[in-house]
């Protein structure tokens, strides 16, 4: 039987000295089919373990109901096919750029802020959630035969709160469920930070992206007697819809990894391989050093200028990384697999289908709310990704004043008695041309996603205060949701009435198809929108993501297992302004 342990300052298996040599790749993040070939790139680079998170939303959508838990199973099944060693972060907050930082909207909304505390109803649902995840890891655990060697609690715990009483609860629960292997926390190299985060007798890491003898000499303050380890090294970073891209030099970066193993300590890469922000996944975070200020949503690509590229290709960063790791392993390195090949393209797929979002609703929406007296928030509704309807009457007769709403989260596209009116936003949250009454208002609200780090975390969407005309609310509001997840069920889109693409209108569901001669040896495409404004685009069923015109564009990735031989099927939800009536796909973005 495999054993794996810490003692004076060292992790151990079976009794001898190992260092972890790991690398950050979310399961979640990649098609399923692909986990092989990515966890044998990892392998080749150098590494001996791979690192993945484990989103709550993802696998509790809804109270008591679960969805695929088993996919972590699989996931670390590959791992040990792979070879390689899994460290587990379950949570149950997870950061990770990742809508409301893992937590399900219905917590976030049920306990408000006293998630992430001793609180008990919080920690009843975390101990339903883990009684029902912790399986998948118990089993897989190295004294199992599997490839589990360490588990985390919480994370970055000491960036948001200093509660140990919960902190030494949620330990205690892991270990109620059966796990074995070394727990662990993970901060900020800063005082404040291991203090509030850290939990006496489980080993401290530290995350950082630079400058490892300092923060290593931070952590030995407080733990003189741990295992050195830089949990998250972060060799790229992540992108906000419209702002600038952070770029980290591959021959820099490699220096800082070299100098995290000089230092005689583990490290995990953050990120080893990125993946993609599928079906509308994306967190977001709030500018201002208290993220106070202005709501910035997380892109797609979860590329993060990591070693292996969103399309599972070598960087320079890779061939840098694997130089420096060679020098820490025994033996020759694997050779990498085979490259994806792209899609040939450009194919033109022309949206020949289109029909209204009305239409859409009404074929797949939730039944609309009764009138009440303040609009329901989407975690009043029950819904995490989406947008939702609101309808509400300006009474009359009345003069033109200023419409506006307070409190929106995050964007409404405004109707007038039917005819288009403007877009709001939190920050510009009145129409230009005022409104008289009597007038039918309809404001059509998505969110671009929670935010995942800080004080923040856990803020309701949609019309969280009222809609004001003049100085005076407007009641008697009815909602309507239309779920992203309700695009999932098998044959729903089927039921939606479609028409031809010209009359449908500047947004809406459109849909086109495309044939492809050989789906079986195409790794991936990129698909892109010409003109077009925001929403989300669907293949075969697969949901690949936001797509918004802000900013830097770039193609969103395809997953080559999601193509067919022969035929296959675009949807293109837009939500402001539809471009010309096609998409493009291709091989993506060349390699970098």
């Amino acid at each position: 039987m495999t054993d794996f342990g810490v003692e004076d300052d060292h992790f151990l298996l079976d009794g001898r000295p190992v260092r972890l040599l790991s690398g950050a790749l979310h399961y979640f993040r990649v098609h399923e089919a692909q986990w092989g070939h990515r966890l044998s790139m990892l392998r080749a680079m150098g590494l001996n373990c791979v690192e993945t998170y484990v989103p709550w939303n993802l696998h509790e959508p809804r109270p008591g109901e679960f969805r695929d838990v088993g996919a972590l199973g699989r996931f670390l099944d590959a791992v040990g096919r792979a070879g390689l060693w899994a460290i587990v972060r379950p949570g149950p907050y997870i950061c990770a750029e990742w809508e409301n930082g893992g937590l399900p909207a219905w917590v976030t909304g049920r306990f408000g802020r006293r998630v992430r505390t001793r609180d008990a109803g919080y920690g009843a649902a975390v101990g339903r959630w883990f009684g029902e995840l912790l399986p998948q890891v118990v089993g897989r655990q190295v004294t199992a035969g599997g490839p589990v060697v360490m588990v985390q609690v919480e994370n970055e715990y000491g960036s948001y709160g200093s509660d140990r009483v919960h902190l030494e609860e949620l330990a205690d629960l892991v270990r109620r469920c059966g796990v074995t292997v070394p727990l662990f926390t993970s901060d900020g190299p800063e005082d404040h930070m291991l203090t509030g985060g850290s939990v006496p007798g489980l080993p401290a890491t530290a995350n950082f992206g630079s400058g490892a003898r300092e923060a290593f000499g931070v952590l030995r303050r407080h733990r003189p007697r741990d295992p050195l380890m830089c949990m998250e090294f972060w060799c790229g970073w992540f992108e906000h819809w419209g702002g600038e891209q952070v770029v980290r030099d591959p021959a820099a970066t490699a220096a800082e990894l070299r100098e995290i193993l000089e230092c005689g300590a583990s490290v995990n890469v953050y990120m080893a391989h990125g993946g993609t922000n599928f079906a509308g996944w994306s967190g977001a975070n709030r500018s201002g050093p208290l993220q106070d200020g202005r709501l910035m949503p997380t892109v797609t690509s979860y590329d993060y200028g990591a070693p292996v590229d969103e399309y599972g290709r070598a960087t320079e960063k890779f061939w840098l990384f694997r130089e420096v790791l060679a020098a820490y392993r025994e033996g020759p390195l694997p050779e990498l697999p085979p490259e994806p090949v792209g899609l040939p393209g450009p194919v033109r797929v022309e949206l020949t289908r289109g029909t209204s979002p009305a239409a859409v609703l009404e074929a797949l929406g939730d039944p609309e709310t009764e009138e009440s007296g303040v609009p329901p928030t989407f975690e009043d509704l029950g819904v995490d990704r989406g947008l939702v309807r609101y309808r509400v009457d300006v009474p009359g007769p009345r003069q033109a004043y200023p419409l506006s709403v307070t409190g929106l989260r995050d964007r409404a596209l405004v109707y007038v008695d039917g005819v288009r009116a403007g877009v709001l936003t939190e920050e510009e949250h009145t129409l230009e041309v005022p409104v008289a009454g009597p007038a039918e208002v309809e404001l059509w609200v998505e969110s671009l996603g929670r935010v995942n780090y800080g004080p923040r975390l856990g803020e309701p969407k949609g019309v969280t205060g009222g809609v004001l005309h003049e100085r005076q609310f407007l009641h008697g509001v009815r909602a309507r949701a239309l779920r992203l997840d309700a695009f999932d069920v098998p044959g729903a889109v089927d039921r939606v009435e479609f028409g031809d693409a010209v009359e449908a209108g500047p947004v809406g569901l459109f849909r086109g198809s495309f044939e492809v001669a050989d789906a079986a040896d195409t790794g991936h495409a990129g698909l892109e929108l010409p003109g077009w404004t925001r929403g989300f685009v669907w293949v075969n069923g697969f949901c690949l993501g936001r797509y918004w015109s802000v900013g830097r564009r770039r193609p969103l990735y395809v997953p080559g297992p999601v193509l067919r031989e022969g035929a296959n099927e675009v949807w293109v939800l837009e939500l402001e302004e539809a471009g010309e009536l096609f998409v493009e796909l291709g091989p993506g973005l060349p390699a970098g």
